[in-house]
């Protein structure tokens, strides 16, 4: 996940950027670049690759500052190249920006600012904030030409500028991605992260949605998006590095959780031209040719993985009309499978050292099969054993149970599938657009199903003392009623079984009575008549019923008793997306019902993170 950081004070501003910088390094960073300014003049040093190569540019072409801006990415807008790195500057290099985030009207913006004679040089979305702000300054300062820029802008994002126009300032602002503000003895810092600042100061605002935090040599002014003062409260940070690493959340899960809208982002950017409705895998290092040879896919995975699989074959079947299976890894050697030159294996991992799944890979690539790791960690051992990787850039999860992996790995398949439609000319540019358009929608889908947490936290209050739960879904959402019944399980130790809702009839119904609650998820479309037959035998048994829906109030009302049941509301998304988002209740869910029965939601008993033998 990207990296900002920035510094106005008395101390040697590059050591400052680059230590911030590594701390917030994780595994796989594409670019990095820092910006200063030095006698109103603004010098930029970049460098594709790891943190490391930056450091020799700069030591190769030194560089120094009276403050300045750094920056670490994955590859979003554009491919990972010193051009596209970060920070990005306006047509006349005066003012920069770093950039975490997505600028969902990018194209349109950008089309619109050249045609004012703005002039552009990288791919990325991140340059127009830099020209829209380069447009919008006045005699108000850098902070007044941001919140001019602000309004036209469509998006998630945590930015910083600076301008040397207005020097010795910093602007900051989030809405989403986090961005925080260190509080120095005469000394400023503004971070992505807790770790990028720790050895520097624990006195730490965290700034809110929609907020801005103008800081200079002097201190900071905090408002919201239209200029109003605002007064957050400065938190004392006492954590070790492993506990700051949690943000201010109770638990890993939680933040892993929330973090979900910007690993989903992380996953898709980069991989995606809206101009030409094409869609780049960089690391699947196969042919095209083989690809087209392809006549049946297998997915492989454990856990979770294997849910994200279940998902995957909805997604894969529909987008590039081939077979699929989905398989145990921990089964799939076990029975001499019948694979051919013509099988794509497919592993989902989030470690990439699974040893069933690994041992499936090599079964199905001993039997002549092409073969695709989806994983989250570089340079894994899938990763280097597979023909070719799609990477989840969902950073480091340390939750045992899976959050924001199995929601990248949802969008990695969906590339997947897309990607293949494409190379097996199944799917037309434009088709490939309106699912690119889908998925650059998604975070904001995700952030405002997180909204639904309160709500949650009343049904957990209600619900958590039961002992027995049933799950129930259908069609592509129903691999999420096993993905939210194995999270209940896991972490709060509650029996709970889920099931293809039409499956319900077919002996799991003679397990419900009063004392088992349904957790049922319905959404509109052609199937809501099912589910809500399906509703309606577990209510007539005595069951109370928790829907997750996106459907009208009108329509769902007439299933739902508020003295007895619940009912969760999501927003709607598409079909084939729906599944990413009908997930996060239900992970909402279990975290809380485990908080109140007690039980430790980070390492639950017996489990471990990634499982290394058989």
């Amino acid at each position: 996940m990207c990296g900002i950081i920035g510094y106005i004070g008395a101390k040697p501003v590059v050591p400052v950027l680059i230590e911030g910088l590594r701390r917030l390094e994780y595994r796989g960073y594409d670019s990095a670049g820092i910006a200063l300014v030095r006698d109103g003049k603004v010098e930029i040093r970049r460098s594709a690759g790891k943190l490391a190569r930056l450091e020799t540019a700069i030591a190769t072409q030194p560089v120094d500052g009276d403050y300045g801006l750094g920056h670490t990415r994955w590859a979003t807008h554009g491919r990972p190249t010193e051009e596209n790195a970060h920070p990005h500057r306006d047509c006349h290099n005066r003012i920069v920006v770093v950039h975490n985030g997505i600028i969902e009207n990018y194209l349109d913006l950008k089309h619109e600012l050249e045609a004012e004679g703005h002039h552009f040089e990288t791919e990325t979305d991140t340059e127009v904030v830099a020209h829209l702000v380069e447009r919008e300054m006045r005699d108000d300062g850098l902070e007044g030409a941001v919140r001019r820029a602000l309004s036209a802008i469509n998006g998630l994002f945590g930015l910083v500028l600076l301008s040397a126009d207005d020097p010795d300032k910093l602007v900051a602002v989030r809405n989403g991605p986090p961005i925080l503000v260190g509080l120095g003895d005469e000394e400023f810092f503004v971070a992505s992260d807790v770790p990028a600042i720790l050895s520097h100061t624990r006195d730490v605002v965290f700034l809110g949605d929609q907020e801005m935090a103008v800081i200079t040599r002097t201190g900071v002014e905090f408002t919201d998006f239209d200029g109003t003062p605002v007064h957050p409260a400065t938190q004392r940070i006492t954590w070790d590095p492993v506990m700051a690493e949690k943000a201010g959340y109770k638990h890993f899960m939680l933040k892993e959780i929330f973090e979900q809208p910007w690993a989903a982002k992380e996953t898709v950017l980069g991989r995606g031209s809206l101009e030409s409705g094409q869609v780049f895998l960089g690391e699947l290092e196969i042919s095209q040719t083989r690809l087209r040879a392809v006549e049946r896919i297998v997915l492989l995975a454990c856990g979770t993985s294997w849910h994200a699989g279940l998902v995957g074959k909805f997604v894969l079947e529909q987008l590039t009309g081939l077979p699929v299976e989905v398989d145990y890894g921990s089964e799939y050697r076990y029975r001499d499978p019948i694979v051919t030159p013509e099988t794509l294996a497919v592993v989902i991992t989030q470690s990439g050292e699974t040893a069933d799944t690994l041992a499936a890979l090599r079964e199905a690539r001993g039997k002549g099969a092409a073969s695709i790791a989806i994983c989250n960690v570089v340079g894994s051992m899938a990763t280097r054993e597979a023909d070719g990787t799609v990477y989840t850039h969902a950073g480091p999860e340390i939750g045992v149970a899976s959050t924001k992996a199995f929601t990248s790995q949802l969008v990695a398949l969906h590339l997947l599938a897309l990607y293949l439609g494409q190379a097996r000319k199944t799917l037309a540019p434009d088709a490939v657009r309106a699912h690119l358009e889908d998925l650059n929608h998604l975070p904001r889908l995700l952030e405002q199903t997180l909204k639904c947490e309160e709500a949650i936290q009343d049904v957990a209050r209600r619900f958590h003392a039961h002992r027995d739960f049933l799950y129930l879904g259908r069609g592509i959402n129903y691999p999420i009623a096993l993905e939210g019944a194995l999270k209940l399980k896991e972490i709060s130790y509650i029996h709970a079984e889920g099931y293809p809702a039409g499956e319900m009839k077919h002996g799991p119904i003679a397990l419900i009575d009063e004392e088992m609650p349904v957790v049922a998820l319905v959404p509109s479309g052609p199937l809501f008549e099912k589910m809500a037959s399906n509703l309606q035998q577990a209510k007539t048994r005595g069951a109370a019923i928790i829907a997750v829906t996106d459907c009208s109030p009108d329509d769902i009302a007439p299933l739902i008793d508020p003295s007895r049941d619940a009912i969760i509301t999501v927003p709607s998304a598409p079909p084939l997306l729906a599944p990413v988002v009908m997930v996060v209740p239900l992970q909402l869910l279990a975290y809380h019902i485990a908080v109140r029965r007690g039980c430790d939601v980070d390492q639950p008993r017996n489990l471990a993170k990634s499982v290394t033998v058989e």
